[in-house]
């Protein structure tokens, strides 16, 4: 309740008159004053929030701007706030960042969502071919020999057709499964082999379908804009969406070893565990979360 009356009087009174004393003792709008104060995620968070909760309509319609957009966005901001770019030269530069990384990180999310939505499908020659490109990857010295298999469960899927592990992200999860596979292929047969163990394995495949996940999910819960803000100087892709995935299974797998679960039956309590330890990593303004080796 208390909170809520903050946020009510602070947004509709407080701010309204902070922000106007603020301009008289130094000149500058608060979009000014937030180039002139902060770097990396924490301006570029600053900056969506000032133009979101801002009564100028210019303002609020910029953080919905399409990336072809920005540039008008920028020059609509600055007539506006009155801002003169021969008195601040980098003013112009800044905010065309910024609003490229806000709109960047919305279209990211909707160009995932539109992979994830896809379903895998056995009579699309493109993701048949795929799908043996994870085997070929992960297997080299050892041939399939079907298309219906156990063999399968050699890299981790559940039955006998991988088809059916993709239900829940579509073919996300296989090319993200491919794409961790392609690029750091030393380190995806170093944790297959692990994923092997007696006592501490798990089906490799199926937890990699399980860390797309949770990696959509965080992004859909826009949890990933620190880090992207700080890793991707302008709009991210879809590319760096994968490589946020490969930090997962890379560092999923460290930390299931060093956990040392009693039983794979509690995986979704340590899947959980794991899941927390990096939306705590992700709350911090300097954080980015890149695989290292």
């Amino acid at each position: 309740m208390f909170i809520s009356l903050w946020d009510f009087f602070y947004g509709h009174f407080f701010r309204f008159w902070m922000k106007w004393l603020l301009r008289q003792m130094t000149g500058k709008c608060e979009l000014q004053r937030i180039f002139d104060t902060y770097i990396g995620a924490q301006r570029t968070h600053r900056i969506e929030n000032s133009l979101m909760y801002s009564k100028n309509k210019v303002l609020q319609e910029a953080t919905f701007a399409a990336q072809s957009e920005v540039d008008k966005c920028v020059e609509d901001i600055m007539k506006e706030k009155n801002i003169n770019t021969e008195k601040d030269v980098s003013f112009k530069i800044c905010m065309k960042a910024c609003l490229l990384q806000i709109s960047g990180y919305k279209q990211l999310y909707l160009d995932v969502e539109g992979v994830r939505k896809r379903p895998y499908d056995s009579d699309n020659p493109q993701h048949e071919k795929l799908l043996l490109k994870l085997w070929n990857l992960l297997m080299p010295t050892k041939k399939l020999t079907a298309r219906i298999s156990k063999q399968w469960a050699d890299i981790g899927f559940q039955g006998d057709d991988p088809k059916t592990d993709f239900r829940g992200m579509g073919v996300l999860g296989l090319i993200n499964l491919v794409y961790f596979s392609e690029n750091y292929t030393r380190e995806a047969h170093q944790i297959l082999s692990r994923s092997n163990h007696p006592s501490l394995g798990y089906s490799y495949a199926i937890v990699g379908i399980n860390l797309t996940e949770m990696a959509y999910s965080l992004l859909k819960s826009e949890a990933l804009k620190f880090h992207l803000y700080n890793f991707v100087p302008g709009a991210p892709t879809i590319e760096h969406f994968h490589q946020f995935y490969c930090y997962l299974v890379y560092e999923f797998d460290k930390f299931w070893f060093e956990e040392k679960p009693e039983s794979i039956m509690y995986f979704n309590i340590y899947r959980e565990k794991f899941h927390e330890k990096i939306k705590g990593l992700l709350l911090d303004y300097n954080v980015s979360l890149t695989l290292k080796i």
